[in-house]
């Protein structure tokens, strides 16, 4: 009983301490944002370099087991993501762009 009594409080003072923290700046907020899209993009790299291996794991298997009735499976193919962008690049060329039209017609 003491244990849950000592649990229980020491959570609600941290979900005290945890509501006094003052809000994100906007560059911790950028900056979590790009980790956050940064892992996403690994998530989707390893995904595909995983997709490559299954792929080549399976040829190989049907090239040794190689059958005269070997069934035919619609597999989708291994999408490739792509080299990582930063989102604040991203960000910055279309928005960049506009700006220099209106400087150049004044």
């Amino acid at each position: 009983m003491n244990k849950f009594i000592c649990m229980a409080l020491g959570l609600m003072a941290t979900g005290l301490a945890v509501a006094k923290l003052p809000p994100l700046s906007e560059e911790a907020a950028a900056k979590a944002a790009e980790a956050k899209a940064k892992t996403a993009w690994a998530s989707k790299l390893d995904a595909y370099k995983l997709c490559l291996s299954q792929d080549k794991v399976v040829a190989r298997y049907r090239q040794e087991k190689s059958t005269s009735a070997q069934p035919a499976d619609a597999t989708p193919a291994c999408s490739d993501p792509g080299p990582y962008v930063a989102a604040s690049a991203v960000a910055a060329g279309p928005a960049a762009a506009p700006d220099a039209a209106a400087t150049a017609k004044k």
